[in-house]
């Protein structure tokens, strides 16, 4: 085989499409664009959502929500959760080790939800009014 008799497969380079150049060519006179309006026209085209100067659906429809950029950052952990980690002292690191909460959390809350046996020690964690009862009813602590 030489570079002089290389060739492409049957099929793989598809001419390309040469509009308003004659009936014969099936893409002459309004070359493909229809008859009249906007869309026929050279540079005539809108911006996206534009309906023809009725008010977008976009602008008719009431403004509504918000969602917290900072609510990526705060995380929460349950009474349970803290049982089966079995640790005596918990703070960020172990629970990011533990795979409890994600990577990028800076601030953690306890949350009551289940039951906690053990005594835990909590530093630099949060914890509701709920969850700070029942951690130190097991004789726990927060720091």
């Amino acid at each position: 085989m030489e570079l002089n008799n290389l060739k492409s497969a049957p099929g793989a380079r598809k001419a390309r499409r040469r509009v308003g150049r004659g009936i014969g060519s099936g893409l002459g006179k309004t070359a493909g664009r229809g008859h009249k309006g906007q869309k026929s026209r050279a540079g005539g085209y809108h911006k996206v959502g534009f309906e023809g100067g009725q008010m977008p659906l976009q602008r008719r429809l009431p403004k509504r929500g918000f969602k917290s950029q900072s609510l990526k950052f705060n995380g929460e952990v349950t009474l349970t959760s803290l049982e089966k980690l079995g640790a005596a002292e918990v703070d960020l690191l172990t629970l990011k080790q533990a795979g409890l909460v994600g990577e990028m959390i800076k601030n953690v809350k306890v949350i009551k939800s289940g039951e906690l046996k053990r005594a835990v020690k909590l530093t630099g964690i949060g914890a509701t009014a709920g969850a700070k009862a029942a951690i130190e009813a097991a004789g726990g602590s927060l720091a």
